[in-house]
């Protein structure tokens, strides 16, 4: 089985930021090992970075390691794939598409990056977030806004329990 190891550094700046989601803000390092058998190749590596995310709680800019691991086979894509309906499989999580005879490292990272990141990014765990009423970073500074909200809707029960 011919085989072919790549290791490459790609600079920060070749990573267009996404839709603000992420912003790569160190040079990723990629180490691929691949494994061609006919027309479908193996790779199996790991790609190591750090992400600038935005916290959902402040907003405030934090960074995020990432070193992801992965081990994918490329299959030539072909007119009919996706027609139909099909049932995926545990081995098809790990299938990705070729075209023309060339396999794009930049969309495999970009993958692995969407797939390193947290559900709910914080940067961290004790972050206070923004003041609803005035926006003030509570992690930074306090205001003095009330903070308890009634809802409107449960103003008629509120009124019959105050007169019984």
């Amino acid at each position: 089985m011919p085989h072919l190891a790549v290791d490459e550094v790609y600079a920060a700046e070749l990573f267009r930021p996404s839709d603000d989601v992420y912003r790569v803000a160190e040079a990723a390092r990629l180490h691929l090992d691949v494994f061609k058998t006919g027309e479908r190749f193996r790779l199996t590596g790991q790609v190591q970075t750090v992400l600038e995310l935005s916290c959902s709680r402040c907003l405030e800019p934090f960074l995020w390691p990432v070193d992801a691991h992965f081990d994918l086979v490329y299959h030539p894509h072909s007119a009919n794939v996706g027609e139909g309906e099909l049932e995926v499989e545990e081995e098809d999580l790990s299938t990705a598409f070729y075209q023309q005879h060339e396999i794009d490292l930049g969309l495999l990272m970009r993958e692995q990056f969407y797939l390193a990141l947290p559900m709910k990014p914080l940067c961290s765990g004790d972050c206070l977030g923004l003041c609803p009423v005035c926006g003030t970073n509570l992690n930074r500074d306090t205001c003095d806004c009330k903070r308890e909200w009634e809802d409107p809707r449960l103003a008629a029960l509120r009124a019959l329990k105050n007169d019984s």
